[in-house]
C-alpha cells in the first residue's frame, strides 16, 4: 500500500509543476489557487458526505485546519504560483524536494525530535546544490532580482508546505481522520485566497482556454485531491520525513518534461547541482550498517 501511495505521489506531483506553468498569464495568482482549492475542497466534501466519512471538529481543530490550508494550500502556492512566472517549473519542483530537510528542522522545532547527526551534512549538500543549481545565472553579469525573489519563494513556499505537515502530525496525534483535515483544511485556504483576491482587486473570471481550464482541473483533481490525500494518508502511515522521501524523486519526473515542453536546458552546473540536492536529501535516510548487517548482506550477494 505504502508503494502505491508513493507512486501516486510521485508522478502525480512530478506532473502538477508543468500544469502551474500552463496557468501563467492573465489570470492573477491567487485567483487561480483559489479556483484550484474550490474545485478540489467541493468534490471533497460531496465525496466525504455521501460516504458518511466528513466529521464536524471543534472550534480549536478548527483553528489548526485554517493554519494548515493557509501553510498547505494558500500563501505556499500563492508563493510558487508567482516564482513560476520568474524561474523554471522544472527547477521549483528541485527547491520543493528541500522539504526533507525541512520537516527534519521542524520536527525538532515542534515536537522536539533531535534530527540525526546525518541532517546537517544533507543540509549542507542541500544548499550547495540550490547554489550549484542557479550557479550560471548567479555569476551572470545581468543577475536580476526577480531570479532571487524566484528562488527565496520557492524555499518560502517549501517551508510552508513543511509547516502544513507538522499540523498534519497534530491532527493524526490528536486521532483527527486524515481525510476530513484535509477538506477543512482545502476549505479555508479557498477562503483565504478568495479574500486576498477581494482584497487586491483582482477578476475571479479564468482563462477560458483550454489549456488554462485542463490544468486546472488537473491540479484540482489529481494534484489536489488524490496528491495530497496520497502524501497525508503516508505521512500518517509512515511519518512527515519518510513521506517527504516522495519528494526526492518526482524533480525527476518535472524536470524531465520541463525539458520537452519549457526549453529547459541541462547545463554541468545544473546536472552537479540536482545531484548534490538528491545527494544531500538521501543522506537523510541513510541508515548506517552494523558489522552484522554487513555480513548478513555479504552471504546473500
Amino acid at each position: 500500500m505504502n508503494a502505491l501511495l508513493y507512486g501516486l505521489v510521485v508522478v502525480i506531483w512530478g506532473t502538477t509543476w508543468i500544469a502551474i506553468f500552463l496557468q501563467q498569464g492573465d489570470v492573477a495568482a491567487p485567483v487561480s489557487i483559489f479556483w484550484r482549492f474550490a474545485v478540489a475542497s467541493l468534490t471533497l466534501l460531496i465525496v466525504l458526505s455521501l460516504t458518511r466519512r466528513l466529521r464536524w471538529l471543534g472550534a480549536r481543530d478548527q483553528l489548526f485546519c485554517l493554519l494548515q490550508g493557509g501553510c498547505v494550500f494558500g500563501f505556499n502556492f500563492w508563493c510558487f504560483y508567482t516564482a513560476a512566472g520568474w524561474i523554471n517549473t522544472g527547477l521549483e519542483s528541485v527547491i520543493f524536494s528541500m522539504a526533507v530537510l525541512f520537516n527534519a528542522l521542524n520536527s525538532f522545532l515542534f515536537f522536539r525530535q533531535k534530527p540525526p547527526r546525518r541532517f546537517f551534512a544533507a543540509a549542507a549538500l542541500g544548499l550547495l546544490g540550490i547554489v550549484t543549481l542557479f550557479w550560471q545565472d548567479l555569476t551572470a553579469a545581468d543577475l536580476s532580482r526577480t531570479l532571487l525573489s524566484g528562488i527565496g519563494l520557492s524555499l518560502l513556499g517549501t517551508y510552508g508546505f513543511s509547516l502544513g505537515n507538522m499540523i498534519s502530525l497534530r491532527h493524526q496525534r490528536r486521532g483527527l481522520e486524515t481525510m476530513t483535515t484535509n477538506t477543512w483544511a482545502m476549505m479555508w485556504g479557498t477562503l483565504l485566497m478568495g479574500s486576498v483576491a477581494l482584497v487586491r482587486g483582482d477578476s475571479f473570471t479564468p482563462d477560458w482556454t483550454l489549456s488554462y481550464l485542463g490544468a486546472l482541473l488537473y491540479l484540482a483533481l489529481f494534484g489536489s485531491v488524490i496528491g495530497f490525500g496520497a502524501y497525508f494518508t503516508l505521512v500518517e502511515r509512515i511519518g512527515a520525513g519518510n513521506a517527504a522521501y516522495s519528494t526526492l524523486l518526482f524533480p525527476l519526473v518535472a524536470l524531465s518534461i520541463s525539458t520537452i515542453y519549457e526549453g529547459y536546458v541541462w547545463h554541468i552546473n545544473a546536472v552537479l547541482g540536482l545531484v548534490l540536492i538528491l545527494t544531500g536529501n538521501l543522506v537523510m535516510f541513510a541508515r548506517p550498517l552494523n558489522m552484522r548487517q554487513w555480513i548478513k548482506l555479504q552471504r546473500h550477494a
